[in-house]
C-alpha cells in the first residue's frame, strides 16, 4: 500500500476506531483529535529527531505507541501508531500535533493523557519539529 493511501486509511479509519474505544487513552472514546497548532517550520531551526524527537517520543509515547508492542501492552494505542521509528512518526505526524503539538492556533493536550506530561515549551518544540518534516 503506498504512503498515501496508507495516510488516508488513517485518517479514515481513525474516527471508528476512536468511537469504540480502540483509540489512545486505554480505550477512552472520549479522547478525540484536536485542531491542526499551526505551528510554521522557522528558517533555520535546529530541531531533529536526534537533537529532540526521539528523546520527546521515548519520555512520553512509546509506553504505549511502540512497534515492539502487541495487544494490552499498548494500553489501546492503534497499531499503526507507533513512534519508535522516523517512519512511524512521519506516518502520522498530523495526528502527533492535533494531540499533544502547541502553535499559534491551538494547544493540543490529549496525549499523553498521564503523568508525565510535557510541558508547554517542549508542545511548541513538537510542533515546530513536526511542520519541518520531523527531520
Amino acid at each position: 500500500m503506498s504512503r498515501r493511501w496508507y495516510a488516508l486509511a488513517v485518517v479514515a479509519l481513525l474516527p471508528l476506531m476512536m468511537a469504540h474505544g480502540d483509540g489512545c487513552g486505554c480505550g477512552d472514546a472520549s479522547i478525540e483529535l484536536g485542531p491542526p497548532t499551526g505551528a510554521t517550520c522557522p528558517p533555520g531551526s535546529t530541531l531533529t529527531y536526534a537533537s529532540f524527537g526521539q528523546q520527546f517520543m521515548e519520555s512520553y509515547c512509546t509506553s504505549c505507541h511502540a512497534s515492539t508492542l502487541t495487544g494490552d501492552a499498548r494500553q489501546g494505542a492503534p497499531e499503526f501508531h507507533d513512534f519508535d521509528t522516523i517512519a512511524g512518526i512521519r506516518n502520522v505526524a498530523g495526528h502527533i500535533d492535533q494531540m499533544a503539538g502547541s502553535g499559534p492556533n491551538a494547544t493540543n493536550t490529549g496525549m499523553p493523557n498521564e503523568d508525565p506530561a510535557p510541558t508547554m515549551a517542549e508542545r511548541q518544540q513538537l510542533a515546530e519539529w513536526i511542520a519541518c518534516g520531523a527531520p
